[in-house]
């Protein structure tokens, strides 16, 4: 029962929606860095590096988070770019604990992460609009989920 208590109070279950609201807009809590443009062969699977900043103060739960309930960290794109995802391959998370329940352990992405993400793409030049999808916390309380789009121009040639 400790576990679901801590849980619920990291999760944010006891903020207003208001309160949720404020504490988003006072940061950009997942901040894609680059590549802005990539060359690929056309029609090969290409690894491509994404780098991302989470701000200070504040953690995302990794790709495969420690418990059920987590919503994990996820890259995808949308079908008709003229790009694919084949795979990605994601960080391992480090382990943290919170204060309000020290025997809970996280599997979380701090600073800067990478995604190595597997693009297969036509020939051409393909404005591609990623989706990065997380859910961010800090030591007290975790945010909604929220996806940001990851715009990378991709050639295929």
């Amino acid at each position: 029962m400790v576990f679901a208590i801590g849980v619920g109070a990291a999760c944010g279950q006891s903020l207003t929606p208001a309160a949720q609201s404020r504490q988003l807009v006072k940061t950009d809590v997942v901040t894609y860095l680059f590549p802005e443009q990539v060359t690929v062969p056309a029609g090969k699977p290409s690894q491509v590096a994404l780098h991302f900043r989470i701000a200070q103060g504040l953690h995302i739960n990794s790709h495969t988070p420690s418990y059920e309930e987590l919503i994990p960290t996820t890259f995808s794109i949308p079908e008709g770019e003229g790009v694919r995802l084949d795979s990605a391959t994601y960080p391992a998370g480090t382990v943290m604990t919170l204060a309000i329940d020290p025997t809970t352990k996280l599997s979380v992405y701090t600073g800067e992460f990478i995604i190595q993400a597997r693009l297969v793409a036509t020939a051409g030049n393909h404005l591609v609009q990623g989706k990065l999808r997380y859910q961010a916390c800090d030591n007290n309380q975790c945010m909604p989920p929220k996806t940001i789009t990851v715009a990378i121009d991709v050639i295929g040639k």
